[in-house]
């Protein structure tokens, strides 16, 4: 699992903030932490609407 000080370093476009905004706040949590390490896998420093996406097709929604 990825360090929390690699995951505060990211930074959030508003087109992801808004579809994060649509995932059920009780699966948030969960929803952010696979969010970010998919974004540090991808060598990538900004969550995208994209990233965002791909996570949200892992859990099945």
């Amino acid at each position: 699992m990825q360090n929390l000080d690699n995951s505060e370093s990211l930074i959030w476009t508003t087109e992801a903030k808004i579809k994060f905004k649509n995932i059920p706040y009780f699966v948030r949590s969960q929803a952010r932490q696979r969010i970010e390490q998919i974004a540090l896998a991808e060598g990538s420093d900004t969550i995208t609407a994209e990233i965002v996406e791909k996570a949200r097709v892992e859990f099945g929604q």
